[in-house]
């Protein structure tokens, strides 16, 4: 009699593994997709600011103030949404979070003047934040060696930067740029009901988190989360950064057509967040440092191209004067702007790989700390490229820019790893 019911229990068993899997792939998928609309709606501002700036006559400096605004909530709420999503679970959190977007995102189309933009992209901004809740709300429902994968697929939400590009331009040459936060609204509430009819709740997945803000903080005694966070300032608030600057670079520096400088924008976009999940895999294959080593020096190589302005030179021949001409065209621009997308994916994958190996039991924590500086970096790198533009008048300052931040992390990288390395035979300390 014991064998029936064994075997009942056996396939009782495997329909609740079957059930979970089903579940569990059910919650990475709408999760993934959530957070790719969360991100087109936070890179808004990097397409239909472009004809704000025309309207209301902004300088660069304002343009970078402006594109910038809504990745400084959705940085600084990082850590909070953290916590409550430990806390609550992160069906519920995540379906707050977007719900609470969609009358900013609708708003937007009635604005105005330049504070009106600022004031409503603070809360439009908020969507940024789905990163920390998906993140482990996603990990949760993965066995350990399937993590890194399930967190590297829902990582490439970041390509809704340029699903922005795909959408954005065609509607604002279509109805003007107003239809773009109306229509984007209308999509943020049907991924709010999409997300709650195929996302799950788990109650073993809720603990109480025992880290606070400023827990979080402390961690920026230790050089090797300065350091983390040098690295993912340049991965991650570089790709944020240069995709909300890109397309008014294009149209500014080449005369393309705003959709036409969208679709280029995208190569750079696109790769930098749908290969992410690559990156880790490269990163446990190869590990963190080899390959974020890589990634700083091909970034340094590219960003040294983009960087030279178009210049004109004449030099005195014997047959007189001769007229030369150096720059970049709009192919070769965004053949490295593809590569350097490519480098910034790897990168932001083997950042987080480094904290999985230093900071085991502390993972939650760390991460925080880190993503918050990638947060603001992507918010401050705009800024500071409209002011670089306005002081100099030379639009590949932004490239320099980002230059010479590579430059500082591939010194720190070669003083603390490369140089501690124990030299190959040599004796053990």
């Amino acid at each position: 009699m014991a064998v029936p019911v064994t075997t009942a229990a056996v396939a009782s068993q495997r329909d609740a593994a079957a059930t979970r899997s089903r579940q569990a792939l059910s919650v990475l998928v709408v999760s993934t997709l959530a957070f790719t609309v969360c991100f087109m709606v936070w890179m808004m501002f990097g397409v239909i600011g472009i004809p704000i700036k025309k309207a209301l006559n902004l300088n660069a400096t304002e343009f970078g103030l402006l594109t910038a605004t809504p990745v400084l909530t959705g940085s600084l709420v990082r850590v909070p949404l953290g916590i409550w999503t430990d806390r609550f679970g992160g069906r519920i959190v995540m379906t707050l979070l977007m719900a609470s977007t969609v009358p900013a995102i609708f708003l937007m189309a009635y604005a105005t003047q330049y504070w009106h933009f600022i004031a409503i992209g603070l809360f439009v901004g908020l969507a940024g934040g789905s990163f920390s809740v998906g993140t482990p709300y996603v990990a949760r429902w993965f066995p350990k060696n399937r993590q890194g994968f399930a967190m590297g697929v829902y990582g490439a939400g970041n390509s809704g930067a340029a699903v922005n590009k795909f959408i954005a331009p065609a509607i604002v040459v279509a109805a003007g740029w107003a239809m773009v936060p109306q229509v984007y609204a209308a999509v943020m509430l049907g991924t709010v009901a999409l997300f709650w009819l195929f996302s799950r709740s788990d109650p073993a997945h809720l603990v109480t988190s025992k880290a606070s803000f400023r827990e979080q903080l402390q961690a920026l005694k230790d050089p090797r989360v300065l350091k983390y966070c040098q690295y993912y300032s340049i991965v991650f608030g570089g790709y944020v950064g240069l995709s909300l600057w890109m397309v008014q670079y294009y149209v500014g520096e080449y005369g393309l057509d705003i959709r036409v400088a969208a679709l280029l924008a995208a190569c750079f976009s696109l790769p930098g967040g749908v290969l992410r999940a690559i990156g880790g895999w490269l990163s446990d294959k190869y590990g963190a440092h080899s390959v974020t080593w890589w990634v700083m020096w091909v970034s340094w190589i590219c960003l040294f191209a983009l960087s030279y302005p178009q210049t004109d030179f004449t030099v005195l021949t014997v047959n007189g004067p001769a007229t030369f001409h150096i720059g970049l065209n709009v192919y070769a621009f965004t053949g490295l702007m593809a590569v350097l997308g490519v480098a910034f994916a790897f990168g932001k994958a083997s950042v987080f790989k480094y904290i999985a190996n230093d900071y085991p039991t502390n993972i939650g924590a760390i991460s925080g700390i880190v993503g918050l500086a990638g947060g603001m970096g992507g918010f401050l790198l705009p800024i500071l490229f409209g002011a670089l533009m306005d002081l100099t008048g030379v639009r590949s300052s932004a490239f320099m820019l980002l230059y010479g931040v590579v430059w500082v992390s591939l010194i720190w990288m070669y003083f603390t790893e490369v140089r501690s390395r124990p030299v190959l035979g040599s004796a053990a300390a």
